[in-house]
Order: structure tokens, then C-alpha cells, then sequence
């Protein structure tokens, strides 16, 4: 169950009673959620007040989905309201979204972003926020049958009075934005009787809950249609904002002749990169002048192959970021960075010649300098190689000293790893990346994580549900060497463990036999079977994912240390060059990295003996059944 489930009747009762924070604190802990004073004071001061107005309207039998989690995503909706239509007797749904806001304006004159009393930086409207909700709902839940007429969504400031949120509906409404106030209450009320008949809403409520969930929209599959055509993917609370902010800056820009930057910070599967593409998408087919950059070969090469499939103008968008040595400040309107934890010091390498190595200015200055508004997507835990300088804090600075001004967002939200924010988490905790203690993984019924014996148990696990359910890849820290293609074109399987023995993904960029090219191993179906590396795997999800832990990294007295030694990766070798408290934030990042691919389950085995008992130790799961997924034709 994905929501704490109650009729309105019961739902005032725990608030007459005082216990509903109680209950619903203990609620999520046991979904494997933390709870923020904050959101117990919003449960407190919110709930309340949708309870009693639902039976004052005599809908006391509506059932009420409090914390509603979004199907694949780690985002809550405050409450769905499930119950029967007065008019049709049809299932009847209303996503609510209640707001304590008293006071809000229009952020610096947006129709989609709003600035809040006393609350940081803007925030989306929450009509838009709700009509995302209602979007990507019908979007993914078969009960609904991409039907809209069977979901509408409101917004409910029951602490404001019009005059205080007026620029609110400057913005048209429709059926899934609608925004009443306390002022309005009355307006409320009948349109809760407009909604909802007075009988029990536990069936539609069931057929809710239990919906068959359609499969995600792979980024790549629709990459090439989203700068085509139009938009395939649906923004949610902060992605929503932070492409707002970058349309909204690209305005202000033009308008006031002023350069403006943004900075997206989020961990993986967090929308990073299906932010970068919508606003890559609309811009491009804008004809506005506007290029997207990485610094890594895999990610670059495969957007040019998917992204940028039958259209050479599509595929010259994609850049790198040492593209720009020669750059003229403004070149551009928008640059966007994507995988900016990955940008260097400066943009020369072993191939630019002295002079103009001597005189190459920092990365981020060319960057800064090539558009009006530079975007910047980054994790600042995907950090894994040395010299790599992305981060908030770095970024902000530079373009500060500059002279440009910064918006920053962080995305909370997780939409890969079965939209497992607790399978994040403890991911952190394993790593030890955020000062946190190893802890128990028990399950959340969102993601699968197993421990295997031996890799071939690891194996055989991944390529069952490569054949039937997805797809599935393996991964491991680099502690193996990384031998060339033998003379007869076959690939030498390095990645030796007992009698189990696997080549490396392709080194170069050109196909090994049936092994894909170094940039499409993630992607291949042909991937399969090759142990992939991080730079492979940086950037790309997969549905299933099999990580081989190596003696790099291994558990003792409770918790896991960083053995350099056992690395084979030449940039780390050398403690002149690299300290050993960078070599261990960079071997952990790697692992944060390979152990966060997966959307539907992760396999973990650890070459070291007693770091396989540790990892048993901490994974005791009852299994819970999948998520069912329909299957689309096409």
C-alpha cells in the first residue's frame, strides 16, 4: 500500500483524538521514510481541516489516501480523495494538495512560479503542481485509462484570504488546477458534493491502490521525439521548478541584457537529465540557439545516437565540455551541463598542444562565459575521478566572482530505484558518504535487493530477468586489469573470480565482435555479459543491476574501508598526486554510483569473504510481490 488509508470519518476522528501525527509518523517510518517537524506540523494544521470539511459536506464515507506515493517516484501527494461520482455512479478521484500558505505573489512576474512569506527561494504554482500530479497519474495508473475525466486535482490554502494570493489566479484554471482558499470554503465544499456521492468510496479506493502501473518512460527512448515533436515527460514539484527557472531566466536574460545561471543539484534518478532534454526539446524546437554538454564520452555519444537519430543538426547539440576553448563570451543562449560533477579544472589534455595548454583557462570560466544562461545539472556524489571539481558550492562561487547570478534547486524526489527515497538513503549509510552507520535494509516494497553467494548466483538472477522482465547489467569497482582485444577479435575476460570469468565492457568505441562499443554497453541489448565499469555505467539506468564489489572496498568491524591498493585504476595509483582521503571519497562515490543503476532491484556480491557476511547481516528482506506492470504494445 502506498498511502495511509482511512474514510473522512475515521480520518477526524484521529484528529479529534490527537493521535494522527502519531499514527502517521509511525506509518512512515515503517515505509522506510524519516519525518521533518515540518511535515508533522503540515499533518497537524492541514489534515484537520480537509477532515471536518468532508463531514460537514456529509461525504464522512469518502475515503481519504493520505500520503499518497507517486507509482515509480519517491513524491508524496498529500491526500487522493477516492469515492463515487454523484452523476454518473462512476469511480470518482481528487488529488488534493493542501497549502498553509497566507501570502504568496507571482515570482518576478511568472504565471508558474511564486515566491512564498518567509519561505526560500520560488515555488511552483500549485495549481501547475497539482495538474502534474493529475498528469502523471493518469499517465501511469491503468484504473484510470488515461481517462481525465475519472481524476481531478484541487489546491486548498485554507489559511488564505484572496486578497493574499491574488496573482495565484492571474493563472486560467481547469478541472485538474483548480485553487480555493479559506475564503472560499464555501466554493470548496460544493465542489467536494460535485465530486463525491454520500456513500462508500472503499471500492473505487481499492481499484485505486491496486492498479495495474504502467512501465516508466525510458529517457531514451523518447529522447529523440522530445526535441522533435514535443514534450513526452511530466515534471514534478522541484524538476518542474528548476525548468521554470531556466525558461524563466532565459527571458530575463534577453530582456535585461544580464547573464543569470542555474545550478540543479539531486542524487540519482532524481530527473537531472529528463530535466535537461525537456528544456533542450522546447528550446530547440524554439530554433533558439542552445547546446547540451557532458564530460563523459558514454553519455555525449549515446545522445547523438538516440537523441539525435536522422537529424545531424539534433546530433551537433550534444558537445563536451572541453568543446569550448575557443568560444566566444554569449555565443549562445543556454548551455546546458549535464553531469556537471564531472567538470575539470581546465579543458586542455594530453593532446593540446604547450602553448595553449600553458594559457588554458579554468573549465568552468569557458563554460560560464560561452551563454547567456549556463545550466548546470549535477550529483555531488558522483565524484570518481580526480580533478573533478563539480559542485554547488564551486559552481556557485565561480560564477558569483563573475559576476552572474545563480538559482540553485535541489531535487528531493527518486524516480529511479523503484522510487526508493529509504533505498537511497541506505545506499548513504552503507557508504558511509553523509556521516551515517550502516543500517538494516528490511525492504519497502518498492525495491528488490538481494545479496548473492557467488557471481554466478548474480548472473543467472540477472539474465532471467533480462530475458522476461527488463534489463539488467553488470558492474564492478575497478580491480581488475583491462586487457586489449586479442589478436583474434575476442575479448579477454579480465574480471576473474574462482572458476567465473567475465571480459570488461569494450574499452574503445568501436564494437568487439557481438560486444557493443564502449558508449552503448548500458544500452545494448548486447551489454549483457560484459562487466561494466563506471564510466559505462555513470549516467544510464537499467532495470536490474548486478554489482560486483572488490577488494577495493571491504567490511571490517562494522563498517566498510577503502583499500587503494587493490585498485587498478592508474589516476588513483599515485599518493604524490592523490591523497588518501580523495582516493576514499572517490572509491566510495564509485560505488555510490554502480549501486544506484537499477529501477527495479539491485544484486550485490562482494569478492571479500567477511564483507559478503556484513552485507547478509544487513539485507533481510521479506519478499514482497511486484509491482504489476501492464505491458504496451509497440
Amino acid at each position: 500500500m502506498s498511502a495511509y488509508r482511512t474514510s473522512a470519518a475515521g480520518l477526524s476522528r484521529l484528529a479529534t483524538d490527537g493521535t494522527l501525527v502519531e499514527v502517521l509518523t509511525e506509518r512512515a517510518r515503517f515505509g522506510g521514510h524519516g519525518v521533518s517537524p515540518a511535515e508533522k506540523r503540515s499533518w497537524a494544521r492541514s489534515l484537520p481541516v480537509l477532515a471536518q470539511d468532508l463531514v460537514d459536506t456529509g461525504l464522512a464515507e469518502v475515503e481519504v489516501l493520505v500520503e499518497y506515493q507517486l507509482p515509480l517516484t519517491s513524491r508524496r501527494v498529500d491526500a487522493v480523495l477516492a469515492g463515487v461520482d454523484p452523476r454518473t455512479g462512476d469511480d470518482s478521484y481528487l488529488v488534493v494538495e493542501l497549502k498553509q500558505w497566507s501570502y504568496a505573489t507571482a515570482f518576478e512576474d511568472s504565471d508558474t512560479l511564486v515566491a512564498v512569506e518567509q519561505v526560500r527561494g520560488p515555488r511552483l504554482h500549485p495549481g501547475v503542481q497539482v495538474q502534474d500530479y493529475c498528469r502523471y497519474l493518469t499517465d501511469f495508473l491503468g484504473v484510470l485509462g488515461r481517462d481525465q475525466k475519472l481524476l481531478w486535482g484541487a489546491a486548498y490554502l485554507h489559511n488564505a484570504v484572496d486578497r493574499d494570493v491574488a496573482d495565484l489566479f492571474d493563472r486560467p484554471a481547469t478541472e485538474q488546477s483548480r485553487i480555493f482558499t479559506g475564503q472560499r470554503r464555501g466554493q470548496w465544499l460544493d465542489h467536494l458534493r460535485s465530486r463525491f456521492a454520500p456513500v462508500s468510496g472503499a471500492d473505487p479506493a481499492d481499484r485505486f491502490l491496486t492498479s495495474t502501473v504502467r512501465p516508466s518512460r525510458h529517457l531514451l527512448a523518447y529522447a529523440a521525439a522530445e526535441l522533435k515533436e514535443r514534450s513526452h515527460f511530466i515534471l514534478l514539484d522541484e524538476q518542474h521548478v528548476a525548468y521554470e527557472l531556466v525558461m524563466h531566466a532565459i527571458e530575463r536574460a534577453r530582456t535585461a541584457n544580464h547573464k543569470r545561471a542555474v545550478v540543479v543539484a539531486g542524487g540519482p534518478g532524481s530527473g537531472k537529465s529528463v530535466i535537461a532534454l525537456s528544456v533542450l526539446g522546447e528550446l530547440a524546437r524554439q530554433n533558439r540557439s542552445v547546446l547540451h554538454a557532458t564530460g563523459s564520452r558514454s553519455f555525449t555519444q549515446t545522445l547523438r545516437r538516440y537523441a539525435g537519430r536522422g537529424s545531424t543538426r539534433l546530433q551537433s547539440l550534444f558537445k563536451y565540455f572541453n568543446s569550448f576553448m575557443d568560444a566566444e563570451p554569449n555565443d549562445i543562449e543556454v548551455l546546458i551541463c549535464d553531469e556537471a560533477h564531472r567538470v575539470r579544472e581546465n579543458s586542455a589534455n594530453r593532446y593540446t598542444p604547450k602553448a595553449r595548454r600553458d594559457v588554458a583557462r579554468p573549465q568552468l570560466e569557458e563554460l560560464i562565459s560561452l551563454a547567456r544562461v549556463p545550466v548546470f545539472l549535477l550529483d555531488e556524489h558522483q565524484v570518481v575521478k580526480p580533478g573533478e571539481l563539480g559542485s554547488v558550492e564551486v559552481i556557485s562561487a565561480f560564477a558569483e566572482k563573475l559576476g552572474v547570478d545563480v538559482d540553485v534547486v535541489s531535487l528531493h524526489d527518486q524516480f529511479r530505484c523503484g522510487g526508493s527515497e529509504a533505498y537511497e538513503e541506505w545506499v548513504l549509510d552503507l557508504l558511509g558518504l553523509d556521516g551515517g552507520e550502516p543500517s538494516v535494509w528490511s525492504g519497502d516494497g518498492r525495491f528488490d535487493v538481494r545479496v548473492a553467494e557467488s557471481p554466478e548466483e548474480m548472473e543467472a538472477y540477472l539474465a532471467e530477468r533480462q530475458g522476461t522482465s527488463g534489463t539488467a547489467r553488470m558492474s564492478a569497482g575497478y580491480c581488475w586489469p583491462w586487457s586489449d582485444p586479442r589478436p583474434d577479435g575476442t575479448l579477454v575476460p579480465d574480471v576473474t573470480i574462482g572458476d567465473w570469468a567475465r571480459p570488461w565492457n569494450v574499452r574503445s568505441e568501436r564494437s568487439v565482435g557481438e560486444a557493443p562499443g564502449s558508449a552503448f554497453w548500458a544500452t545494448d541489448p548486447n551489454g549483457f555479459g560484459q562487466v561494466g565499469c563506471v564510466y559505462t555505467a555513470q549516467g544510464f539506468e537499467y532495470d536490474w543491476s548486478g554489482v560486483i564489489i572488490g577488494p577495493d572496498l571491504v567490511a571490517r568491524d562494522g563498517r566498510l574501508v577503502t583499500r587503494r591498493e587493490e585498485s587498478k585504476d592508474s589516476s588513483i595509483r599515485s599518493r604524490k598526486s592523490v591523497g588518501d582521503g580523495e582516493v576514499d571519497r572517490l572509491i566510495r562515490n564509485t560505488y555510490k554510483v554502480l549501486l544506484t543503476r537499477g529501477m527495479r532491484g539491485t544484486v550485490l556480491y562482494a569478492t571479500d569473504p567477511e564483507t559478503r557476511e556484513f552485507l547478509r547481516d544487513l539485507v533481510r528482506v521479506r519478499r514482497a510481490p511486484e509491482i504489476r506492470f501492464e505491458v504496451e504494445a509497440g
